[in-house]
């Protein structure tokens, strides 16, 4: 593993032109390996702390970087060190022309998290991660579960009827729902950039976003970030990967069933994003705890003060068991 700082001749460096600012405004450094690429992460805290770390990871779509966890970093970094990183193919982070996996997902989030554990005396790290990255998050628990104490869930894909009826059907379990003919469709060079110029001007990034947060008011300092990020170098690449099914995981509900550690999962109502249908898989584990909360799938951008406070429970519950 190599640990880089980053400095303005590093930048210089790289292929692409960063012509955007960090996603959050705090120290940053870089990590990289061969199957991951360069990746950036982010950190802060209270000076001399002895609080467990927590690593925060942001979802996956078209326009996604760690300003998606922007407000739990902000709290949290004035409690505890907090981390957090923009995983492969976005934010500040490589955004080869490459096909994006859950392995390479996993890779960067074992990654940032080893590194963050080196930083904090070896200590098992808690993690929180937003909706598609929940399955990246379980697998790198499922593969290394002393390297995390708890895992969060935000909004986590992968309990909808279509998961649960795969693991009726069971399968390989390394499978995702990849669709090539649609990803050779996206990437011909006639039209790739075009394309997705449309997919991200501003007005589409506010109809996904109202998607999203299941109602019309949207938290606009995220669609103006989105919209920058989205207007970057490479920033279609790993984007026609999610699209094409490449990101998914067909058997996500075995990964989640499989943790040994506490899991809180949060989801909520509102929006296209509610078919928790399949949950009832782990509801009854004694390692996870659930709650429920009347917001769309960006709880912890509309009711903060109770994101915290149900997870901050849960972390209590945690330590006394």
């Amino acid at each position: 593993m190599q640990v880089a700082s980053t400095t303005q001749s590093d930048h210089a460096s790289v292929a692409r032109a960063v012509t955007m600012p960090p996603p959050l405004a705090v120290p940053r450094f870089e990590l990289a390996d061969a199957r991951t690429g360069r990746i950036t992460c982010y950190g802060d805290g209270p000076a001399a702390s002895t609080e467990r770390p927590l690593l925060l990871i942001h979802s996956v779509n078209a326009a996604a970087t760690a300003y998606e966890m922007k407000p739990l970093f902000e709290h949290y970094r004035n409690v505890r060190p907090v981390y957090a990183l923009d995983l492969p193919g976005f934010g500040l982070s490589d955004r080869a022309d490459r096909i994006y996996t859950p392995r390479i997902m996993t890779d960067a989030i074992l990654l940032a998290a080893n590194e963050v554990r080196r930083r904090h005396g070896d200590t098992p790290i808690d993690a929180i991660a937003l909706s598609l990255s929940c399955e990246f998050a379980a697998r790198a628990g499922t593969e290394a579960p002393n390297l995390f104490r708890t895992l969060g869930l935000i909004s986590p894909t992968g309990f909808d009827r279509r998961a649960e009826a795969a693991v009726k059907k069971g399968g390989d379990k390394d499978a995702t729902r990849a669709m090539p003919w649609l990803r050779n469709i996206f990437t011909v060079p006639l039209w790739k950039h075009r394309f997705f110029s449309l997919l991200t001007s501003r007005a589409s990034i506010r109809f996904f976003l109202r998607k999203t947060f299941g109602r019309k008011d949207i938290d606009e300092g995220l669609l103006e970030y989105d919209y920058i990020t989205t207007h970057q170098p490479g920033a279609e690449n790993a984007p026609y990967s999610f699209v094409s099914g490449y990101m998914f995981s067909v058997h996500a509900l075995k990964l989640y069933q499989a943790l040994a550690m506490p899991v809180w999962m949060v989801h909520g109502v509102r929006g296209d994003f509610v078919d928790y249908h399949g949950k009832h898989a782990v509801e009854g584990l004694p390692n996870w705890q659930i709650e429920v909360m009347q917001t769309g799938a960006m709880p912890h951008f509309e009711q903060l003060d109770k994101v915290i406070a149900g997870y901050d429970d849960f972390l209590a519950r945690a330590a006394g068991a």
